[in-house]
This record gives C-alpha cells, sequence and structure tokens, in this order.
C-alpha cells in the first residue's frame, strides 16, 4: 500500500507568507486608519468630493490588503481541524473589509448635518466599496493543509499511472505546471527542478501544482501504443 504524503509547507513558503502577510496587515492598518481620518475630519457636505476619494483609497488598499492574504494562504494553508482559526485565517480579508467601511457608512446615513443629495452619493459609494471589499476578501475555495494532502496523493497516484509507476516530476521556479518530460515544449531550454509530485508542491513554486496537459496526453498516447503492441505480441505468441 503507497504511504499517504502529508502536505508540509517548506520555511521558504512559510517565509514568504508570513511576508505577504505583514504587507497585507500593513495595508489594512492603513485602510483603517484612513477610516478614522474620514470620520473625523471627511464627513461634511462641503468635503463631499474628499470623502469620495478618501472612500476610493480605502477601497484600494482593503482589496490590496485581502488579494496578499490570500496568496499567503496558499503559500502556507490552515489545517481544517482548528474550525475557528481555519474560517478567521481564510476569511479575514473579509473581516478586515466590513472593519474598514461599515462604521463609516452608517456614520455618513445617521449624520444628521447632511444633506440628503450627500448622503445619497456618498452613501452609495461607501455601500458599493463596502461590498466590493467584502466581497473580495471571502475566499470561496480556501486552500487548506487537508485538501492538499488529498490533491498530492491524488496526483502522485496519477503520476505513477502515466510513468510506469515512477513518482518523478519536472518543474520550473516560475512555471504554473509540472511535466512528465524534460523536453516538454513548454519548459523546454528552461532552468528546471525535478523530484516528487509531494516536494513539487512543498516547494509550492508551480502555480495550482496541475500536471501539463500536453504530457499528459503525451503519456496516455504512449500507453495506448505500448498496449496496441502488447496485443500484437500476445496474438503473435
Amino acid at each position: 500500500m503507497t504511504e499517504k504524503k502529508i502536505f508540509v509547507a517548506s520555511d521558504e513558503a512559510k517565509g514568504k507568507a508570513k511576508q505577504l502577510r505583514l504587507f497585507a496587515m500593513l495595508a489594512w492598518f492603513i485602510a483603517i486608519a484612513g477610516e478614522v481620518f474620514a470620520i473625523l475630519k471627511l464627513i461634511g457636505n462641503e468635503t463631499m468630493v474628499m470623502l469620495i476619494v478618501a472612500i476610493v483609497v480605502i477601497l484600494a488598499l482593503s482589496i490590496t490588503g485581502s488579494l496578499l492574504w490570500k496568496k499567503s494562504n496558499k503559500l502556507d494553508p490552515a489545517s481544517e481541524k482548528d474550525k475557528f482559526k481555519f474560517f478567521v485565517q481564510n476569511q479575514l480579508g473579509a473581516i478586515m473589509a466590513v472593519l474598514a467601511f461599515l462604521p463609516l457608512v452608517l456614520l455618513i446615513f445617521t449624520n444628521k448635518d447632511l444633506d440628503g443629495k450627500t448622503k445619497g452619493i456618498v452613501g452609495t459609494i461607501g455601500v458599493v466599496a463596502l461590498l466590493a471589499a467584502s466581497i473580495t476578501g471571502i475566499d470561496f475555495n480556501p486552500p487548506s493543509i487537508e485538501k492538499y494532502t488529498e490533491q498530492i496523493n491524488a496526483q502522485t497516484d496519477l503520476i505513477k499511472s502515466l510513468n510506469n509507476g515512477v513518482d518523478f516530476v519536472y518543474w520550473t521556479n516560475h512555471g504554473g505546471k509540472y511535466h512528465l518530460d524534460s523536453d516538454c515544449q513548454h519548459i523546454r531550454n528552461r532552468d528546471q527542478n525535478s523530484g516528487t509530485v509531494a516536494e513539487a508542491w512543498e516547494e509550492r513554486k508551480i502555480g495550482d501544482s496541475e500536471l501539463c496537459a500536453t504530457c499528459k496526453k503525451a503519456a496516455e498516447r504512449k500507453m495506448g501504443v505500448d498496449s496496441e503492441a502488447d496485443e500484437v505480441q500476445d496474438e503473435a505468441a
């Protein structure tokens, strides 16, 4: 029975994830600071344009933080065993989006000094920004150690079935796939790494960690040819 391989993020991947999370937190911190400034200084009929500009800047920072955070989670995913930590780590972008916009939006609509026109324009923009930032922050298909482990083992079985039982692939540092053939047109004449599927995943340098479609089709064709040759030999015998 084949030993099950458990996904473990490499030290390099963890280091990159930590760096991305720091940048994400910085973006969110500036976004919330901008919200506080807008609440204290910009809620007024005369400062409507500046308030709209502030909302747009906060939106950009919130989305930037969410995208960086999602990327870090792909490099160093959480485990599904701790439900609370798993939820917070993967949906923190949406949580921070609410914190960066909801107080501001509520104060815009409840401020008695704002006229109806200003409330309508700025309030609508604020609600749209809140929704956009929240939706961007949600991870609808969050990565996890368990999910990566399942994919690693499924893909290892696939590679073995196409490669005479051998778990060995090639990949490049910046490519999005791994390959069965080092001479594949997609990686030919490029610096390559090689190893098992699990090693490729642990390095996390191959995008979505999927087998190259060209290599897969070539291997399937070769298997079909070999199978036909075996049948011919059996008949001749």
